[in-house]
């Protein structure tokens, strides 16, 4: 046996091994209850409080509820008081946990006050959810309506909301050895997804600020974790039908919760985990084509009439 041979075998080994670590890795998405267990007491055991921004509907609301039913207290943040204090008469109702309001726009320079009116919790958790899609309907960048505002908005409240959430959070864990924070990405920044390109490049930031601060913090006994969803039937999603692959808010919320100590990055539910390999999976040139872009537009305009901002709060 020459040196090439032993070579080729060689090589040929490595990447039986690799692929073989890599599917290993992948099926134990599909089982989290077995690979990845939470006791009873996990989540109260971060802390006493749970915080949600975009509490008043969708994945925020089903978050709050679910963390609440783990027996946190949780704080609901939100712009529209009326939507949040049933929210948090429902959540006192259902599970006897307490809950604070607090009526903010996350668009605006409110992080001080919010800082302000978050002194002397006990915050275990922190949700980052709050969000905005530019447009239901795809279109390309230059197209969007009032390009140069929605820009603004889209940091705003996908990128430097988060951050500032973090930097009035963060340091109460870091003092404490504890805590897990949440940020809500989004599918389609698991590629470059054009159409929807400046919310899809948003949510990129939100994975690589949450990944980059776990690697900071996870000796800290910090989890951070970027929870990366495809289809949930919400308002930004335009209520579309639950089904296999579009879960309602609590479905989603109940299945991503049993991924928290799987990394530093999930989809969340098995659906999702094997949307993200699909489409990691596809050569861009197929998925770049003109006639699937085209066809993408229309499928999503065949659906909906054209909206306006979508803000999920």
């Amino acid at each position: 046996m020459d040196l090439l041979e032993l070579f080729l075998i060689a090589l040929g080994t490595a990447v039986i091994v690799c692929y073989g670590v890599r599917l290993l890795l992948f099926t134990r998405m599909l089982f989290p209850k077995m690979w990845f267990p939470l006791s009873k007491s996990f989540f109260t055991s971060m802390g006493e409080w749970a915080v949600v921004t975009g509490a008043s509907e969708g994945i925020g609301r089903a978050y709050a509820f679910a963390l609440a039913e783990q027996g946190m207290n949780v704080v609901i943040l939100s712009r529209t008081k009326v939507t949040l204090d049933q929210v948090a008469k429902e959540i006192g109702a259902t599970t006897g946990r307490r809950v604070k309001v607090i009526v903010t726009d996350l668009m605006k320079d409110v992080f001080s006050d919010i800082e302000d009116q978050l002194r002397g919790l006990d915050i275990g958790v922190l949700v980052n959810n709050v969000g905005m899609l530019p447009s239901f309907n795809p279109c390309k960048f230059l197209e969007c309506a009032e390009l140069d505002q929605t820009i603004t908005k889209v940091i705003n409240c996908n990128v430097k909301t988060m951050a500032k959430m973090c930097r009035i959070i963060l340091p109460g864990m870091e003092n404490r050895g504890k805590g897990v924070i949440v940020n809500i990405s989004s599918g389609v920044a698991s590629i470059p997804f054009p159409l929807y390109t400046l919310y899809a490049a948003s949510k990129v930031f939100v994975e690589r600020f949450s990944q980059g601060l776990h690697a900071e913090y996870k000796d800290k006994g910090i989890i951070i974790q970027a929870v990366a969803p495809f289809g949930v039937s919400t308002r930004m999603a335009d209520y579309q039908k639950t089904n296999i692959v579009t879960l309602s808010p609590e479905d989603f919320v109940k299945s991503s919760l049993q991924y928290i100590r799987a990394g530093d990055k999930t989809y969340g539910s098995v659906c999702h985990i094997v949307l993200g390999w699909l489409l990691q999976s596809i050569p861009f040139k197929i998925l770049y084509a003109e006639s699937m872009l085209l066809g993408l537009q229309d499928y999503v305009k065949k659906r909906r009439p054209a909206p306006v901002h979508r803000v999920q709060l």
